[in-house]
């Protein structure tokens, strides 16, 4: 059925309904005939009349005309959202970071999370105002002051700087020999030798 013909209002008898009339598809009731045909096809449930029976399938295929405008009009909405989108230039990525970030506002402004933030604020301001905590903190201090860590740690740094150095003269100097053996007259006869070796 062409969704651009039809009568979308829900109160119209004829909603659903292009200029031609048509056959429900989800009922296979005629919609300029009603469902009279649908009853004599049918066997009725014990206790109702056919006047009844009609009365129902009546309303059935309104009902489920009705459902079917309803699905046409929401999929139009949907391709119209879809574009406004498209043209605001929103992406289904840039959807997820704003419901994130309106999530994490959410949650940062909840009562749980100040009350915890204020109670953490608490806990830190007991911590380091505590006298054991301002001892210690002045002794690694003290220490970070003396003479014997400043040398030790100017002799760690020393240290570290020639090992690399010499890391990196053996490593210049291994490449050399392994050079100087690869065009020596001993390997290359070795390797004249394994070039030959035929496999099986």
């Amino acid at each position: 059925m062409d969704p651009v013909g039809q009568d979308i209002n829900l109160n119209s008898p004829n909603k659903g309904l292009g200029p031609t009339g048509g056959v429900d598809s989800l009922t296979g009731v005629s919609m300029e005939g009603g469902a009279t045909g649908v009853a004599a096809v049918n066997t009725l449930p014990p206790g109702l009349t056919e006047e009844e029976a009609e009365e129902l399938y009546s309303e059935l295929g309104k009902v489920e005309e009705e459902i079917n405008t309803l699905r046409q009009v929401l999929l139009a909405k949907e391709r119209h959202s879809a574009d406004l989108k498209r043209k605001l230039g929103l992406s289904p990525l840039n959807e997820l970071k704003q419901n994130l970030t309106k999530g994490w506002q959410d949650v940062q402004t909840s009562n749980a999370y100040v009350r915890t933030t204020e109670k953490l604020g608490e806990w830190n301001e007991k911590v380091t105002g505590s006298e054991l905590y301002l001892t210690a903190s002045a002794t690694l201090d003290d220490i970070a002051q003396s003479e014997a860590y400043k040398k030790t740690s100017e002799t760690l740094s020393v240290a570290g700087q020639k090992t690399t150095a010499a890391f990196s003269t053996m490593g210049t100097a291994l490449s050399r020999k392994l050079g100087d053996m690869r065009n020596s007259p001993t390997f290359k006869s070795f390797e004249d030798k394994v070039g030959n070796i035929k496999l099986g």
